[in-house]
This record gives C-alpha cells, structure tokens and sequence, in this order.
C-alpha cells in the first residue's frame, strides 16, 4: 500500500471520529459506519451496547459523562490484569473511557496514557480527566503507528477496535513493542477476518472507518505480531459478538466475515 493510500485511509477515520468527538452519538455502535447518523438507530442506550461488549454496570457508573460513546468491539479491562503501580498505555483512547476505568486498578503510584490521533477527541478526554480530577491519567495526540512514548516505558497496552483501523499494522506492533518494557503485555479487543471480504466491501471507505474493511485473519495478525517480536501471542475469537457487529452494517451481513477478538501476547 502506498504512502499516499495510508494517508487516504488515515484522514478518513480521523474524519470519522472528529464528528462522533463532537456530537455524543446514541447509536447501535460508533464503531459502524452509521455511528454519525444516529437518528436511524435510536433504539439502544450506548450503556446497553456496552454491556454487550463485556463492560460491567459497576464499570459503567464510574466513568465521567460523555466519555462511553459506544466505541469498541469488547473490554480490554477483562483481560489487562492490571496492578498497582503499573504504567498503562491506552491505544486509540478516544474520549477516555478505558483509561478512566484503569485510572483507580493502577492507583496513585501508577500512570494511564491515552493516545489517539483525533485532536477533538484528545480535547473531550483532557476536560474529562480536568473536571474529574483524573491526576494519573494524561491524552497526547499523536498516531499508533508513531507513539509519542519513550522507549520501554509502559507495563501495558490496552487497545479497544482501533489497531484494524491502522493501514501500516506492522509498524502499530513494532511501536507496541519498542514502548513496552521486557515483560510488559498486550491486551486487546479487536476485529479479525473469519472469511475473506468482498473487494467490494475492502474498498469501500466508510467500511474502513466502521472498523470492518481493515480488519486482518488471525493468521496474517499472528504473523506480524511475531516478527515485531511478541512472544506467548493468543487471538481468541469471540463468536458472540455477531450479535452486535451484525448490526454494524446489516445491508452487509458484514457477521458473515469478521468477529470481535481477545489478543494477548508478551514482549
């Protein structure tokens, strides 16, 4: 893929997500290419979504408002084992939300990083870390594929359906790599392919952004991860999330091709 085909790509879902930053969607899921004409799809609370993700009721009440925008294909928490004094980096942190779940697991000894490549979004979770009084979180605005942290800094990486976002995953996991220290882990809810998509369907732009069209195999994802270095990697396919990513696209049947999955793995 050229340079100028990764540029196309990025600055359609930065797009994407500039206009759900600022207007808090109610929709069947942000992560789908309606997410920013929710007037279709009215009929379910962006809690309710959530929940469906693995996301808890307790969870849920202790996030700052505005900061659950539905996005996401799973819960990341779930499976980051996170402990005191830990320093966690959030990837694709959108409006905070799985920072600020981490925020409290990692305690005042600890630090959580959001990154993302959204100015608004950085904006909308900088004053919801303000007003909140979140002292051991912080949002810097820079790309996954070009983190703005230092090497070997970070214990953990947390990522919610946004690596399959990125056009060049091989540099996202050579990044993920660099920052973390030896030991540190992955933990990751993502899209993977079950079955190979229509050319159709992989060109179509608002599929890209919809978390659809960029997804990989487990696989080619299996493979990349292990040149960047990763070792003790596991992709886990999540066959139940069909009942919320059928609804992503439904003139689609885009279930038919994807999946939510649980991806781990060790530097």
């Amino acid at each position: 893929m050229s340079e100028m085909k990764k540029d196309e790509i990025r600055e359609s879902v930065r797009s994407n997500y500039k206009k759900i930053a600022l207007k808090v969607v109610n929709s069947d899921s942000c992560c789908a290419p309606s997410c920013c004409t929710p007037e279709e799809n009215q009929n379910i609370s962006v809690e309710e979504i959530s929940k469906k993700m693995g996301y808890t009721k307790e969870e849920l009440q202790n996030i700052p408002n505005g900061a659950n925008m539905g996005l996401g294909c799973g819960n990341p928490q779930a499976i980051a084992d996170l402990k005191e004094g830990e320093t966690v980096l959030d990837l694709g942190s959108g409006g905070g939300f799985d920072a600020f779940l981490a925020s409290p697991k990692v305690g005042e000894k600890g630090k959580v990083i959001g990154v993302d490549m959204t100015p608004e979004m950085i904006s909308k979770a900088r004053s919801n870390a303000e007003k909140n009084q979140f002292v051991n979180v912080e949002f810097r605005l820079g790309e996954i594929e070009h983190l703005p942290i230092a090497d070997q800094f970070v214990d953990v990486i947390m990522s919610n359906c946004v690596i399959n976002l990125s056009p060049d995953k091989r540099r996202v996991f050579q990044e993920a790599y660099r920052v973390l220290k030896k030991g540190g882990r992955l933990a990751i809810s993502d899209i993977v392919l079950t079955a190979n998509l229509p050319e159709a369907l992989q060109t179509d732009m608002n599929l890209y952004s919809g978390c659809i069209a960029g997804a990989s195999s487990i696989e080619e994802l299996s493979e990349t991860m292990k040149q960047a270095g990763f070792k003790n990697i596991s992709i886990i396919p999540k066959d139940e999330s069909k009942e919320f990513i059928k609804e992503w696209a439904p003139e689609h049947k885009v279930e038919e091709y994807i999946v939510s999955a649980i991806i781990q793995a060790e530097k």
